[in-house]
């Protein structure tokens, strides 16, 4: 703001052609004072400050800059008044005496820029301060309207800069939270906890955005950690009641296939059931495991999300499906995993068989059939395996004690033909 073109107050007295030259320079000044002035009155960051109903630390930045702009214009009056007392003295003498010039020179380099007591701050002040006022030249002025202005400037981009940024999370997330009102009055729901925190939390944070928002930022900066983690919570609901708008659309063929889910998980059962009886009869001793029979739980499940259907509470509905979802295919695991240890024991009883018809064509092929020990282990060996209960545990050593009873047998075999 400061111009280029001034006197020395303690110089003699202008001649007329300086005075013309310091009256257009000043008249220049004046100009572009005001426009910059203006200019500041019309950035987005000063209308922000100035229009708004404000509190807390933004409340008192608004305090400071209306006293700053107060002191700017009440200083760029004063030397628009100054000046104008030099122009209408200079217009009424066209050739200008030695009085004039002196007058001229006082006004336009010397303090006659005189500012009410009111007008001179506390920390300005001196202990013999003069009620009257302090009086400046109208550089002093422009050097204090400088830094005014500089201090006004910068505090007001600062302000600006945070606002601007906060506002502009602010109205994202407030246009997201919009999709999520339509998608919550669209299902009918009642009233959903998650829902209703975010949307305190999103008040909150509007009403702190609008009324101090400095408490989000600092030296031009906004912080916006809070309204990063609102946007992944509103991103995160909108999702889940997008998937209950999806999954009203869809809900009898979802409850279809989950009625179906439960249905295998019932017959997995039953199959555990009759291969448990089956073992119970045929093994004896089997030690088998309590089996896990959870169709029943699933089947209340199912049952209870008719209710939620009824009460149109579509988000729990939407999260209860595709946990009953997961829990049938969990559970359909862990009975098929019980039927197989089941049938794990009557399959060995049948592998046993098998080794024991294989370990019998063996001995018959080393020309043992007819050998009355292999044949009595082979009975024994026969008559557990086939009977009810069986013993698994005594088969498996009596199968093995026939293992070993062939091979000595071939062992035997070849050491006599190498004696021979």
């Amino acid at each position: 703001m400061q111009g280029q073109f001034w006197v020395d107050g303690d110089n003699p007295p202008m001649n007329r052609d300086e005075v013309d030259r310091a009256l257009r320079h000043l008249r220049d000044e004046k100009e572009r004072i005001g426009t910059a002035l203006l200019d500041l009155e019309r950035h987005s960051g000063h209308r922000l400050l100035d229009g708004a109903e404000l509190a807390g630390e933004t409340a008192r930045v608004q305090a400071e800059v209306r006293s700053r702009m107060g002191e700017l214009w009440t200083l760029f009056d004063l030397y628009g008044r100054t000046l104008g007392e030099a122009e209408e003295l200079r217009a009424r003498h066209a050739r200008p005496g030695s009085a004039q010039l002196a007058e001229l020179t006082r006004l336009l380099t010397g303090p006659s820029v005189e500012l009410p007591a009111e007008e001179v701050p506390l920390e300005r002040r001196t202990l013999l301060h003069s009620p009257s006022g302090e009086r400046l030249t109208l550089r002093a002025v422009v050097v204090r309207m400088t830094a005014l202005y500089e201090e006004a400037a910068r505090t007001v981009g600062a302000v600006d800069a945070v606002w601007s940024a906060l506002l502009a999370r602010l109205g994202s997330a407030e246009a997201e939270h919009r999709a999520v009102a339509e998608m919550v009055e669209s299902l009918g729901m009642t009233a959903d906890a998650e829902y209703g925190r975010i949307r305190a939390d999103l008040d909150a944070r509007a009403d702190t955005v609008r009324t101090d928002p400095l408490a989000f930022g600092r030296d031009g900066r906004a912080d916006t950690a809070g309204f990063d983690a609102l946007a992944a919570d509103l991103a995160r609901l909108k999702e889940r009641f997008a998937e209950a708008v999806r999954f009203r659309a869809r809900y009898d063929e979802q409850v279809g296939r989950l009625r179906d889910a439960v249905s295998r998980v019932r017959a997995a059962e039953e199959e555990v059931r009759r291969a448990r009886a089956e073992v119970l009869a045929k093994i004896a001793s089997p030690a088998l495991p309590a089996p896990s029979l959870p169709a029943a739980a699933l089947a209340d499940r199912l049952a209870a999300l008719h209710t939620l259907r009824d009460q149109r509470r579509w988000g729990e509905l939407a999260d209860r499906a595709t946990d009953l979802e997961r829990a049938t295919r969990d559970a359909l695991e862990q009975v098929r995993a019980g039927l197989s240890l089941v049938t794990g024991l009557l399959d060995r009883r049948e592998e046993l068989r098998g080794r024991l018809q294989a370990y019998k064509v063996k001995a018959a092929r080393l020309g043992h059939a007819e050998d009355p020990e292999l044949a009595r282990l082979y009975e024994e060996a026969r008559a557990l395996l086939w009977s009810s209960p069986c013993d698994l545990r005594k088969a498996t050593v009596l199968l093995s004690g026939y293992q070993q009873a062939i091979s000595s047998k071939a062992d035997a075999s070849k050491a006599k033909g190498s004696g021979g």
